[in-house]
């Protein structure tokens, strides 16, 4: 029987190239240099703005009620990006103000009778964002929009129904848009 066969173990860690001194250093290295790119939670808000009014918007297109689920959707997304409170105008420092100044349904898609099959729902908007204590303009954007695509159905009422989701999402995305630019321009 002899020798029993050794089977060779792999060397330590340290032994395999990798200097534990130098991990160290390099760790070290890197958590100094993200401590000054200045990242925040908050964003690049100045320190005193901690809430927001956002009165109904204005509606300047012939849709009804488009003002209404565009105002809803910049105050929840407000909220759920919870940099800044949503308050009454009153009690704000900031208060964003706008219009929806579009609404246009564009035919996209056609099955071979020419029956329109898909539609893109565009949505666009003016906005004003400002210091109300300061009574000082932070910033305004015209022209912001947003699209949201939607099929066509067999029946009248389920084509509606789709185009009410697609406008949602469209409002979602514009007001997600606007409290990017909102908090993290300056």
């Amino acid at each position: 029987m002899g020798n029993p066969r050794r089977v060779p173990q792999a060397p330590p860690r340290s032994a395999r190239g990798v200097n534990p001194r130098a991990t160290r250093v390099l760790l070290a290295l890197l958590l100094l240099s993200s401590a000054g790119c200045g990242y925040s939670v908050r964003g690049h808000l100045p320190d005193d703005v901690k809430t927001v009014a956002v009165p109904i918007l204005t509606n300047r297109t012939t849709k009804p009620f488009v003002e209404t689920d565009m105002t809803r959707a910049l105050a929840d997304a407000f909220a759920t990006d919870g940099r800044l409170k949503v308050v009454g105008r009153e009690t704000a420092d900031t208060v964003l103000e706008g219009e929806v100044i579009g609404y246009e349904l564009l035919s996209i898609a056609f099955d071979a009778t020419a029956n329109v099959r898909l539609y893109r729902l565009v949505v666009t908007m003016n906005v004003r964002f400002r210091d109300t204590r300061k009574n000082v303009m932070l910033f305004q954007q015209s022209g912001l929009s947003e699209k949201a695509d939607f099929r066509v159905s067999g029946a009248v009422s389920e084509t509606i129904s789709r185009e009410e989701v697609a406008l949602l999402a469209a409002t979602r995305d514009i007001a997600r848009a606007v409290v990017a630019l909102a908090i993290e321009r300056f």
